[in-house]
């Protein structure tokens, strides 16, 4: 009976331990890259939240640590939103919406970031391209899961483009 009982014990810490484990791990942003987001989109309109870093970024880390993998911007972003992370400094040729970009040795970035952020470059910066395809939005700064939720809500439910943002930040109620 002693030994039943132990044994018993032993798999609830088990299991215990396990759990722990996998809500730790907790679920993450599945990060797409340019190409898949631009055939999906076909398919499927929705916003694209463009995650714009480099590798020397301090805020850029601190913002995947706490804001990219908080339970509910994930499940959010997951739901609404395609997401990709994208290396400002990429010296790699990029193709999106029928144009190409090229590293730029003069601001030592890809042409795509100076795209996205219209020449004003800062990391992080979140870009959002609004699901009509209209000019991208770049939010420069790091943004805790508390202070991207107002900006993830106005596009994701569609208010961009229907009513200002002022307006929507006066009936916000914020959830996270």
């Amino acid at each position: 009976m002693h030994k039943l009982i132990v044994g018993s014990m032993v798999v609830v810490v088990m299991v215990a331990s396990l759990g722990y484990k996998f809500i730790e791990k907790g679920e993450k942003i599945k990060w797409m890259s340019l190409k898949e987001v631009q055939e999906a989109n076909i398919q499927n309109k929705k916003p694209i939240l463009i995650d714009l870093y480099t590798e020397w970024c301090g805020w850029c880390k601190q913002m995947d640590r706490k804001t990219y993998s908080d339970k509910n911007v994930v499940k959010y972003l997951q739901g609404k939103f395609y997401t990709v992370k994208l290396n400002a400094e990429t010296r790699n040729t990029i193709s999106w919406s029928g144009k190409t970009f090229e590293f730029n040795s003069s601001y030592k970035t890809n042409d795509f970031a100076l795209y996205l952020t219209q020449g004003r470059l800062s990391y992080p910066t979140t870009v959002i391209i609004p699901a009509d395809g209209s000019a991208p939005q770049a939010i420069p700064g790091y943004l805790t899961p508390s202070e991207i939720e107002i900006i993830l809500k106005y596009f994701g439910e569609g208010k961009f483009g229907k009513q200002s943002f002022e307006d929507y930040q006066r009936t916000f109620k914020a959830s996270w």
